[in-house]
């Protein structure tokens, strides 16, 4: 709430330094008027209520322009010096030099507010020579009452800038975790450029084997000729399918060696799982689909990633299941772990899961991780099942 106060008086500067001087103003005209004129702190000869209200409005209207503590400080002074000079008595408005120095203490450098200070002390000092009889108890219960409301007016300043150092502390570590996020976003992009170049390298490898093959059959062999020709489309539709979901996917600064190697697969879930270091069980519905071997990348990687999240985060003794169903419309790929869930420290520079983001959105898909009723951990993520590109 006062964050939403502080934003609106910073937009309505002037507005907000009037109302901030309206309460002393209210008060100043009421017992002004119901005095008739001749309302005053001290000896010295009454203005009259025309002179009273003059006097007051120039020592108020000051006051409003709060966004310029020291012009408005410097205003009331001189007002009141003027006063001084002229032997009016003090008034009640003679407090907006409180005001004028409570602003000056709270918004401006600590030199400007120990001059604001001793001007004010001087005030008071003056105002005791002319309108009293001075005496050290009377100078020392005013003066008492010009520092508490200079040190207020500190504190309220030390308060301010220990509060706008929080936010842009605060402001500079969010923009440091967008910066690492996107760094991780781009570094993983980079990483499945490389390994869906691999796969599209991989089929490219088995069409020009096949166009060899064919080649050498079409005069002996017409059948085996159409064979391999049938497997190059096959094979080069796989690959156009996945050269297009490789589109947009910026390979910046590429410097790691380039390695022909297949990647794994499906096939090879049943291996990581049973090697993985978390104890771990595999578990299949329905009947496996033929899925392009980028989307069986992801399904891997989408596994290798949420069981390194559960050996790092899960705590001793921790175990998991990975399920792959087919049933539906999606390929659903599930990982549990019974271990410490909502109290894992999950996300502590670790960007596991922006990668799975990453590979399943690249497929249509969508990852969800969130801690399990009951205890453990929940990484499931839905792909639609792909269809090679006709």
């Amino acid at each position: 709430m006062f964050g939403r106060v502080r934003a609106w008086s910073r937009r309505h500067e002037k507005l907000a330094g009037a109302l901030w001087a309206s309460p002393l103003a209210l008060f100043c005209v009421l017992t002004g008027v119901a005095a008739e004129g001749a309302a005053q702190l001290g000896g010295g000869s009454a203005p009259g209520l025309p002179g009273y209200l003059a006097l007051t409005a120039l020592l108020l209207l000051p006051l409003v322009w709060r966004d310029r503590p020291l012009l408005s400080f410097s205003a009331v002074a001189l007002v009141s010096f003027g006063q001084w000079l002229a032997g009016l008595a003090p008034v009640p408005a003679n407090l907006a030099v409180l005001v004028a120095l409570y602003a000056v203490a709270s918004q401006c450098l600590f030199r400007w507010a120990v001059a604001a200070c001793l001007v004010a002390e001087l005030g008071v000092a003056l105002a005791m020579v002319n309108w009293y009889r001075p005496t050290f108890g009377m100078f020392f219960s005013c003066s008492i009452l010009v520092v508490t409301v200079w040190l207020t007016g500190l504190y309220a300043n030390t308060r301010r800038r220990y509060l706008e150092s929080l936010e842009e502390r605060a402001e500079r570590a969010e923009r440091e975790r967008d910066q690492q996020a996107r760094m991780a976003a781009a570094a993983e992009r980079a990483r499945i450029a490389r390994e869906l170049h691999d796969v599209v390298a991989h089929n490219v490898s088995v069409m020009v084997v096949q166009a060899d093959g064919a080649n050498y059959a079409l005069g002996t062999d017409l059948d085996q000729a159409r064979a391999a020709v049938a497997t190059i489309s096959a094979t080069g539709r796989a690959a156009l399918a996945e050269m297009r979901r490789l589109v947009g996917v910026l390979r910046e600064n590429e410097t790691a060696p380039t390695d022909y190697t297949p990647q794994p697969g499906l096939g090879q879930l049943d291996e990581l799982v049973s090697g993985f270091a978390v104890p771990a069980s595999l578990r299949v519905a329905g009947t496996p689909a033929e899925l392009p071997e980028g989307q069986q990348l992801a399904v891997y990687r989408i596994v290798q990633e949420a069981l390194t999240n559960a050996l790092k985060h899960g705590g001793p003794g921790v175990s998991a299941t990975v399920e792959i169903d087919y049933s539906g419309t999606d390929v659903l790929v599930r990982v549990t772990d019974d271990g410490r869930g909502a109290a894992a420290p999950r996300g502590a520079g670790g960007h596991g899961l922006i990668g799975m983001r990453e590979r399943a959105g690249m497929y249509g898909g969508a990852v969800s991780a969130g801690p399990r009723q009951g205890g453990g951990f929940e990484v499931l993520a839905r792909l639609p099942l792909a269809k090679e590109a006709a």
